[in-house]
């Protein structure tokens, strides 16, 4: 989940070894390592008050219509661009390629971006980012669209699952600095799939 950047850094520290030992919980292991990552006082977005009432996230149940194998097409020639973000830095991105897919029988298509940073980071060279909109936006997702982690394939196809669909980290904390969703990377459809929209403990 290592989209958003950290905008203002801020030490956690007593909060981790305090919290109760608890089984985690999640119907697959993407829900189980989010879960595990939110909890985790050194890797969790949340505010420290928030992360004292945090149980578990809420997801879409598991569906196998929305993991998809999608064709992709490669733009070599695409320009580097700066992305807009929810604070004032950009981040350095272009298209990678465009993926093609269905469905419910209807066919999509998106554009999947690589970051300039991603590319330079030692472990991270394949590292392909899809962000989407979708018409759960501001219904039972968060507003601003959703993400999802990719990597480079050797061939010209790769499955995306939108069951492992996550929010941009400044969904949590107004600390974190995430990359706006392109208005063209819209899905006419409900994906009722991976991560609901994000409500605080009250």
């Amino acid at each position: 989940m290592q989209r958003c950047l950290l905008f203002v850094v801020i030490l956690y520290t007593v909060l981790g070894c305090q919290q109760d030992k608890q089984p985690l919980l999640g119907d697959t292991p993407f829900q189980r390592k989010m879960n595990a990552e939110f909890k985790d006082a050194t890797t969790s977005p949340l505010e420290p008050n928030d992360l004292k009432e945090f149980r578990a996230l809420d997801f879409f149940p598991y569906d196998s219509s929305f993991m998809v194998r999608a064709k992709l097409k490669r733009t070599p020639d695409a320009e580097w661009f700066q992305m807009k973000t929810t604070t004032d830095r950009l981040s350095k991105e272009r298209v990678y390629g465009v993926l093609s897919f269905s469905i419910e029988g209807q066919p999509y298509t998106l554009k999947v971006y690589q970051g300039e940073e991603e590319m330079n980071t030692p472990g991270s060279e394949d590292f392909l980012f899809l962000p989407f909109l979708d018409l759960t936006n501001g219904e039972s997702t968060y507003g601003g669209g959703r993400y999802i982690n990719l990597r480079i394939p050797p061939g010209d196809t790769l499955v995306v699952d939108f069951n492992e669909a996550y929010n941009p980290y400044c969904v949590y904390s107004e600390k974190y600095s995430c990359p706006i969703v392109p208005r063209e990377n819209f899905l006419n459809l409900k994906v009722k799939a991976g991560l609901k929209m994000y409500r605080k403990t009250k």
